[in-house]
């Protein structure tokens, strides 16, 4: 019972060194917006998700996967949580840790959806998962879950 116990206590702490936490910032999208036109050499995976969306939740590890298959290139992942409520900080907090993800995540708190989902994609309709890809002047948008092959092909798209 004790060496379970002490198992436990170790695997726990170790996972808790492999996942950084972080420090969430929320931002409304005017705040947000600029991350979505940035003219550099980097190309940008930008997901909108949320811990309630069971498809946002079955491909976060395909995003984690690209942020690390990718580390050594100019591809940076962003996850935009839309997650809200009382300690939302302190359960993604949680969550990602427990989900082993470790890529950037921001908190979108802006209520008005309709002013700023058409500035996303004009093909959006609002649904979870969304995610675009971009360099300085290509772009790809998914309004549905992906994979980590179909981000992997869209990223070397986009930067050939």
């Amino acid at each position: 019972m004790k060496v379970k116990i002490l198992f436990s206590i170790t695997l726990l702490f170790a996972i808790s060194l492999t996942v950084k936490s972080q420090d969430f910032k929320t931002l409304n999208f005017k705040e947000l917006e600029p991350k979505f036109h940035l003219q550099n050499d980097t190309t940008y995976v930008i997901n909108f998700w949320a811990m309630w969306c069971k498809p946002c939740v079955e491909e976060l590890p395909e995003f984690e996967h690209i942020r690390k298959s990718y580390a050594d290139k100019k591809v940076k992942v962003l996850l935009i949580s839309l997650d809200f409520g009382s300690k939302v900080e302190e359960r993604l907090t949680r969550f990602l840790t427990k989900k082993n993800i470790a890529a950037e995540v921001l908190i979108l708190d802006d209520p008005d959806a309709n002013s700023w989902i058409g500035k996303v994609d004009d093909q959006w309709d609002g649904a979870l998962p969304a995610t675009v890809l971009y360099t300085k002047d290509k772009r790809k948008f998914f309004a549905r879950k992906v994979t980590y092959s179909e981000l992997a092909e869209t990223i070397d798209n986009l930067n050939r």
